[in-house]
């Protein structure tokens, strides 16, 4: 009877052997996983690039300038949330590290159709797609512009 098992005793047993199967499954799909790293897809070929500088202009709109020619090619007026949202969010980052604004933004057009706004000082980049089409618009039209 030294051997005998109680009902109890058998439970614990299978509960046991139930938890050190799930830590076994755990530890083989993490060793095939790359735990917490994300990985960025591959950027899609440009089909526009232009080189932009945000600047506050005096009547206090903020004025879209080419960094090719130094010509204004649209100015942001009134409220704008969204674009001054990102470019505030962009000014900010550069702040912190004590970036001045001499470097030029890059918005490039995509051929998957991502529009994205990449600061090279900082390397912060912002997919605008991700916010909506009717946001991403607002950039585009920068790129559409003829100057």
């Amino acid at each position: 009877m030294i051997l005998q098992m109680t009902t109890a005793r058998i439970q614990n047993y299978i509960g046991l052997v139930i938890f050190a199967a799930l830590v076994m499954v755990v530890i083989g799909v993490g060793s095939f996983m790359k735990a917490g790293a994300l990985e960025r897809q591959a950027d899609a070929s440009v089909l526009v690039q232009k080189d932009l500088y945000f600047r506050d202009l005096p009547d206090g709109s903020v004025g879209v300038i080419s960094a090719n020619n130094g010509e204004v090619i649209a100015q942001v007026t009134g409220q704008a949330g969204f674009v001054r949202g990102i470019l505030r969010a962009m000014a900010r980052e550069r702040r912190i590290r004590q970036i001045t604004s001499d470097e030029a933004f890059l918005l490039i057009s995509h051929s998957d159709g991502r529009l994205t706004l990449v600061d090279p000082a900082t390397q912060n980049r912002i997919d605008l797609e991700s916010f909506g089409k009717d946001n991403a618009a607002e950039f585009a039209a920068f790129l559409n512009s003829p100057r």
